[in-house]
């Protein structure tokens, strides 16, 4: 397809999950393509380059939607412009750095008649949905969350991450989070929270989730970004069938001991593949509950520090 006929698409935040994820993804979706960047440091040789969404509004080259990979600090105001200029507005998770800002965007969106796609990219993970249709048939009687990384791995040198509305470990468990609202069928409440800061930090390193459904069903999370070897991004459900496990970050799922499921994750693809069909339909997509649920636990959480975190 021809970039003028594809919606023509500009990334806001050139940094590695830009690189790693949306470019290729792009790529890869049949009527989308890649115009240009706006990043006040980082751009590729082959795309036109601006030092932010500002400039790329006023000089750029016609485009039609934004990818905002910025920290989420920044996404509110941006999101704003964007959607003030008639653009649609794909948000990488999470979607803002507060669960307000998100509102008169949504009203902003439906104003201006154009798209507002809040991103969770595990939620298309290849197993989470055959999870979800598993787990619709079973009593379920416990959830057991345990979503830790190594944050020198995945976010080296990424200091904002750590400060104050940069979520910290909240920022790969909120993927976790996402799934757990996913697969199941009743709305999850925050019910206790333990935090760790860091001593020299903003934002904690690790927390302990006490969650539950409105049925009260109990389900317990351990997020840690000190985790070295192997990673683990499990959800582990135990039903009235037997044990149901959704393993490496939704890739494989297991029914009692036997894997079903075993695929490649294309996440992104699948993301870019449904925001061109929300920009089709005159839709958005803007589901809170994750976000909620990071910010009731920084509401309910117990705040304990720790040793000092040297990048």
């Amino acid at each position: 397809m021809e970039v003028s006929e594809a919606l023509r698409i500009a990334i806001v935040g050139f940094g590695a999950i830009a690189r790693r994820q949306h470019v290729p993804a792009i790529a890869k979706t049949a009527g989308a393509a890649l115009v240009a960047i706006a990043d006040p440091v980082t751009s590729p040789a082959d795309l036109p380059h601006f030092p932010d969404l500002e400039q790329l509004l006023r000089e750029g080259p016609e485009f039609d939607a934004v990818a905002l990979c910025t920290p989420p600090q920044l996404r509110r105001a941006q999101a704003a412009a964007a959607l003030a200029a008639r653009k649609h507005v794909l948000l990488e998770k999470p979607p803002g750095a507060t669960v307000a800002e998100l509102t008169p965007l949504i009203a902003a969106a439906r104003e201006a008649g154009r798209t507002l796609f809040a991103t969770w990219h595990s939620r298309y993970a290849p197993a989470v949905e055959p999870a979800r249709s598993l787990l619709a048939g079973r009593k379920i009687a416990k959830v057991t969350i345990i979503w830790k990384e190594d944050v020198r791995v995945w976010h080296p040198g990424q200091a904002w991450i750590f400060k104050a509305g940069g979520f910290g470990v909240f920022d790969p468990g909120i993927n976790a989070l996402s799934v757990l609202t996913r697969i199941l069928q009743q709305p999850v409440f925050a019910r206790k929270a333990e935090l760790l800061f860091p001593s020299n930090r903003d934002a904690p390193i690790a927390a302990e989730l006490e969650l539950s459904d409105a049925n009260g069903l109990p389900i317990h999370a351990e997020f840690d970004f000190r985790q070295t070897g192997p990673q683990s991004w499990d959800i582990f459900c135990e039903t009235d069938a037997g044990p149901v496990a959704l393993l490496k970050g939704g890739r494989q799922l297991q029914d009692c001991g036997r894997l079903i499921v075993d695929a490649d994750k294309e996440e992104y693809p699948a993301l870019y593949r449904h925001f061109l069909a929300l920009t089709a339909e005159g839709k958005s997509d803007v589901d809170l509950a994750p976000l909620q649920l990071v910010a009731d636990s920084f509401m309910l959480g117990r705040r304990r520090i720790v040793e000092a975190f040297e990048d």
